[in-house]
């Protein structure tokens, strides 16, 4: 292995264990995210669940709208 690459990995390598050794020692304590994020997360899923449940069952929308049968041509004028 070429001297500059393996200088490079050490300095990698060093910084890795540097970073790991800094968060091992840091208390760990839950945040906002941690604590609610899953029951948010499934809060939003519902809610937007129950709003287009509504929009597709109760909103009026015509499915399917197709002009055949519907529209008629014009006369032709001459």
């Amino acid at each position: 292995m070429f001297p500059a690459a393996r200088t490079a990995l050490r300095v990698a390598a060093r910084g890795v264990q540097r970073t790991a050794v800094r968060q091992a020692h840091r208390k760990h304590e839950p945040d906002f995210h941690d604590k609610y994020g899953n029951l948010v997360l499934l809060g939003g899923a519902a809610v937007f669940s129950v709003i287009w449940g509504y929009v597709l069952t109760q909103g009026g929308i015509e499915w399917g709208l197709s002009p055949v049968g519907r529209v008629t041509p014009k006369e032709w004028r001459e």
